[in-house]
């Protein structure tokens, strides 16, 4: 089948590893189902896998992609009311998590790390991750929940903790997470604050709901109930300036370095609590899936590619600048 993997890993030319041709599909596994992928996203964990960030040399060629949306193959056994063959469907990206379709003492990894991801024609998940898509969405838009909106769900709602009313602030305009972290806080009755260095962004982000845009380490109108960090150093001390005392910082990545100055006199007088996130549980992605429908809720997409496209698809996202996810099609109605 068709695929789009890691030929290699290399930290200085990433994408001097990335391939598009032949592997082959996935083998049939006791409490496993195969999905015929349509759509697939492009996170900043593909690019981290080329580098070898979580991916070492002897997993490769390893496929790339951790979120997709397509069609179930077959019926799931010994299951009543979920899906079935020729449904569409999502996958829960997370293995080994709670167990389910793995051996004992598998540790818990996403799909492309140990297992064969998403960005090829067919791939393989456990049966219990296999979810019924949003009925509001296409294959393209759904594509984009995996790892973006779910992190940004359980940012939002697992860790910060925040209630209809609450402010929160997040920090970036345009990447997935931050993209789908204005669309849920604004769907859920949040008055939210996005910072950006370009006006476009910031542009765009009031198009979607933002109730205040700020340039990058601007001061807001008032402090806020909590912030959503995934810039790192460069945003790092304004998110500790703009939390309110007693608020949270929830941090899921570190895009422009992860050691800044800590700040940890105003940490500590203030009583301001750091919440670290990487993804959230089966069952955030559960609702978060009902939330997406019962809100027509639908993710913003920066451009569409072909499979065949995958190499200047990950040349464009990795430049920087996009809004919103990128999606590569593979195929099907």
């Amino acid at each position: 089948m068709k695929a789009v993997y890691a030929k290699g890993v290399c930290g200085e030319d990433p994408l001097s590893m990335l391939e598009v041709g032949e592997r082959p599909e996935p083998d049939r596994h006791e409490f496993w189902s195969t999905i015929a992928v349509r759509a697939v996203s492009l996170n900043h964990h593909d690019l981290w896998s080329l580098q070898g960030v979580g991916l070492s040399p002897q997993a490769t060629p390893m496929i790339l992609g951790t979120d997709a949306a397509g069609i179930l193959e077959d019926d799931i056994p010994g299951t009543k009311g979920g899906p079935k063959a020729g449904s569409r469907v999502i996958p829960y990206t997370v293995v080994g998590g709670d167990g389910a379709g793995v051996g004992p003492g598998e540790g818990r990894s996403i799909l492309s790390e140990r297992h064969q991801g998403t960005m090829a024609a067919k791939v393989a998940v456990p049966s219990a991750h296999v979810l019924p898509m949003p009925g509001n969405l296409t294959f393209q838009e759904a594509s984009a929940l995996g790892t973006s909106w779910l992190t940004a769900y359980s940012m939002i709602f697992t860790a910060a903790g925040v209630k209809p009313g609450d402010s929160i602030l997040i920090q970036g305009a345009g990447g997935g997470v931050s993209t789908a972290s204005l669309q849920l806080a604004h769907a859920a009755g949040l008055e939210v604050f996005v910072t950006s260095r370009r006006q476009d962004k910031l542009d765009r982000a009031r198009q979607l709901g933002a109730d205040g845009v700020v340039a990058s380490g601007e001061r807001l109108p008032h402090k806020v109930d909590a912030v959503l960090e995934s810039v790192g150093t460069a945003t790092w001390s304004h998110s500790v300036r703009s939390v309110r005392p007693g608020g949270t910082i929830v941090v899921c990545g570190a895009t422009s370095g992860d050691q800044p100055g800590a700040e940890l006199t105003r940490v500590f007088f203030q009583d301001i609590r750091v919440h670290g996130n990487t993804m959230g549980s089966l069952e955030d992605f559960r609702r978060l899936l009902r939330f997406v429908e019962l809100a027509d809720l639908h993710p913003v997409i920066d451009s569409t590619y072909t499979l065949d496209q995958a190499p200047q698809a990950f040349r464009h996202f990795s430049e920087g600048g996009v809004f919103g996810k990128v999606i590569l099609t593979v195929g099907g109605d």
